[in-house]
């Protein structure tokens, strides 16, 4: 069993597949900046890491957890939302740890490390 302080915070990954949901993504996008901590990752016109489909990234800590999750369940507009924790397996983190927010997508898990860079840990705000 692993014990919760190993979760550093959490990554959402808001997915988009055309210009009527990504123009979707940028309100929720901006929401999240104005309302809550978040650190707002680049936006990906193009397929990187695990992801099938065009995304962006927002990194929160733990703290900000159950102020954000409510709040992305009623306000996704219809996007395709993959939560995970960040331990120190990135591996297990999108395959087995993670929240699906509509449809689960399927993943490119073979890309992933088991561990979490120093500098991708430093992107959740409160963290370091």
């Amino acid at each position: 069993m692993q014990d919760v302080d190993a979760i550093r915070g959490y990554h959402a990954h808001v997915y988009w597949n055309n210009q009527e949901d990504r123009d979707r993504a940028a309100e929720v996008r901006e929401a999240l900046g104005a309302r809550f901590n978040v650190t707002l990752g680049r936006w990906h016109d193009k397929l990187v890491g695990p992801h099938r489909c065009y995304s962006y990234q927002v990194a929160f800590s733990s703290e900000e957890f159950p102020r954000i999750v409510p709040w992305l369940m009623l306000n996704r507009r219809g996007l395709v939302i993959l939560l995970h924790p960040i331990t120190d397996d990135a591996y297990t983190d999108h395959r087995d740890n993670s929240i699906w927010f509509g449809e689960r997508l399927e993943l490119d898990l073979s890309v992933l490390p088991k561990k979490y860079t120093a500098n991708q840990a430093s992107e959740i705000p409160g963290t370091g």
